[in-house]
């Protein structure tokens, strides 16, 4: 492809649909998380994004050098995908219910305060689970060149942490309107993510 306005548009369009996984589970975490602070939605929407620019660039090689074993390995993409997400997203809905329900708004408060935060660990596993998919962005680019495809998973990359930037905002705010139900609704949205991805792979 030549280096024109139709590659720069093509690869934001690229980047926007590919961040919507992660944008949904931006909003979850921000539900989770709601004095969350602007350096750690930076990690965040940064690990996102940093997932989004690795994943195209490895299908990127794999279509160049072991295509036979990347198709193998792509058929589990939405099996991952579905347990990842499912995991961590029960996670948090079981979290949310060891939530006190009593009238005493002071207790919930606190145990509010200190609701498990994200780990960066798990931040990796939901990194890995809504960028996986993208590994098939590879067929797509294959046709560019390697600086092309480089340029385009940058795009991508940086689009992905706008995106979840936003979702992460609007996350918090949500949040701090249904309290203790924020756990429970972000829960529901990655196991939400996790069939979307695993049902979009038989369709």
């Amino acid at each position: 492809m030549d280096w024109n306005i139709l590659f720069l548009l093509n690869s934001i369009l690229l980047g926007v649909g590919l961040a919507m996984d992660a944008f949904s589970l931006s909003i979850a975490n921000g539900l989770n998380e709601t004095k969350m602070k602007k350096n750690r939605m930076c990690l965040i929407a940064g690990v996102y994004g940093l997932f989004q620019f690795a994943m195209p660039m490895i299908g990127w090689f794999c279509v160049h050098t072991i295509l036979e074993y990347f198709v193998m390995f792509s058929r589990f993409i939405p099996w991952i995908a579905l347990i990842l997400l499912s995991w961590i997203g029960g996670k948090m809905i079981i979290e949310a219910f060891k939530t006190p329900s009593s009238s005493d708004e002071s207790l919930v408060e606190e145990t509010l305060c200190n609701r498990e935060k994200l780990t960066f660990s798990v931040l990796i596993l939901q990194g890995i689970a809504t960028s996986i998919d993208a590994l098939s962005v590879g067929f797509t680019i294959s046709d560019y060149d390697f600086l092309q495809a480089l340029i385009c998973s940058v795009i991508i990359c940086t689009v992905t942490f706008a995106i979840c930037i936003f979702g992460l905002i609007l996350g918090k705010k949500i949040g701090d309107h249904i309290k203790s139900k924020a756990s429970i609704l972000g829960g529901l949205i990655l196991i939400g993510i996790g069939i979307e991805i695993f049902a979009e792979a038989f369709v």
